[in-house]
């Protein structure tokens, strides 16, 4: 049974913490060594310290969307400015459309693919900055940028592929539910910052498709890959991610089914995805809910934090006060964060990258109104 014996009072200031952690620590990070001032790229990755960048392999475009919804939801419009510069002009890709995947280290384009995953927090990135700034070339970019992956990236059945080549000729990759995904909540944000229905339409067929071909009827979560696919798996963390979504869509997805199966798929991840010691989310179970991946990476931990908050039941949110406790003591430190525990505790990846900081915010973002929830209760 969820610990209900915190107070309000001890909830506020757990998830202020978590926030003050975050503008003190994480932030300062991603505009100091973390950023490459020559270049005006965030870095892939910090050292374990925070202190220097590993060596530069590549660039992604969606580390720098990341970063630039990050910034532009902390309120720094300064950083964000820079960062919605560098990825228009270091990632667009002038002759064919779309944005290149990665550059090098020298920002000349390296992985010339186009990724529907990459496009999506384009999209999502955008949105954020054109809401915040009145921008309006970002404005410009969430519709192209749509336009581009409806026309070029649609599959069967209104789904879409998950990435072509260079010139859109050839599909290298068929539809998987993570850029889904993504697609989804980029959509969710763009409707939210230019209130056109063009975005709700979207999104309906959208869940509607993810429905009949991602959701695994036995436990309602929606799978990796298409449902019969070999080799299928069920991430917890993104039951949560999925279910804190369908929250957000409300009416929108009325119809689809969606709704009905994330409420299963919630209970049936915290049961066979959470330690009930630690509280740890594991990466990933097999369609019988047996652990296949037992590595605790941070994203998923905060994914469930997020899906506690908006919870509909009051008896499931009041587990929010001891979460972020658990979360607070195991993945955050004074340097930093731990970006991958193993199911004993350990370390298992010691680095902190670029990508981070947008679940943490995003996770963050949701804990006043989880707060207020929890006060009720």
């Amino acid at each position: 049974m969820p610990s209900t014996t915190s107070s309000p009072a001890s909830t506020a200031a757990a998830a202020t913490a978590l926030r003050e952690h975050f503008a003190n620590i994480v932030l300062p990070m991603w505009r100091g060594p973390g950023f490459n001032h020559a270049l005006e790229l965030p870095y892939e990755a910090l050292d374990a310290a925070g202190d220097q960048p590993l060596p530069v392999q590549r660039y992604r475009a969606m580390a720098c969307a990341r970063q630039l919804f990050t910034f532009s939801q902390a309120g720094d419009m300064e950083h964000a400015r820079v960062l919605f510069d560098s990825l228009t002009h270091t990632f667009q890709d002038t002759d064919h459309g779309g944005w290149f995947y990665s550059v090098d280290a020298l920002g000349v384009p390296l992985d010339t693919t186009k990724d529907l995953y990459t496009h999506a927090f384009v999209v999502f990135a955008c949105a954020e900055y054109a809401r915040r700034s009145d921008n309006h070339d970002a404005l410009k970019l969430v519709h192209n940028t749509t336009a581009l992956i409806q026309s070029n990236f649609a599959a069967d059945d209104d789904l879409f592929n998950a990435s072509l080549n260079v010139d859109f000729s050839k599909v290298i990759g068929t539809p998987l539910q993570n850029p889904l995904m993504h697609l989804t909540e980029a959509w969710l944000a763009a409707c939210e910052t230019t209130r056109d229905n063009v975005f709700g339409a979207a999104l309906r067929r959208l869940a509607g498709a993810l429905a009949r071909h991602f959701v695994h009827a036995p436990s309602g979560c929606i799978a990796e890959l298409p449902i019969g696919a070999s080799g299928n798996r069920l991430e917890p963390g993104h039951q949560f991610e999925w279910y804190w979504l369908v929250r957000q869509a409300g009416a929108l997805f009325d119809g689809t089914g969606l709704a009905e199966a994330l409420a299963r798929a919630f209970t049936f991840a915290q049961q066979h995805g959470v330690d009930p010691d630690s509280g740890g989310v594991c990466a990933s179970l097999d369609e019988a809910g047996h652990v296949s991946d037992a590595t605790q990476r941070i994203w998923a931990q905060t994914e469930y934090l997020r899906a506690l908050a908006c919870h509909e039941d009051p008896t499931v949110r009041a587990a929010l006060p001891q979460q972020i406790a658990r979360f607070q003591r195991c993945f955050l430190h004074e340097r930093g964060w731990f970006e991958c525990k193993t199911s004993n505790g350990e370390v298992a990846r010691a680095d902190m990258p670029s990508t981070t900081p947008y679940h943490l915010a995003t996770a963050y973002a949701a804990l006043p109104v989880a707060t207020e929830s929890v006060e009720r209760t």
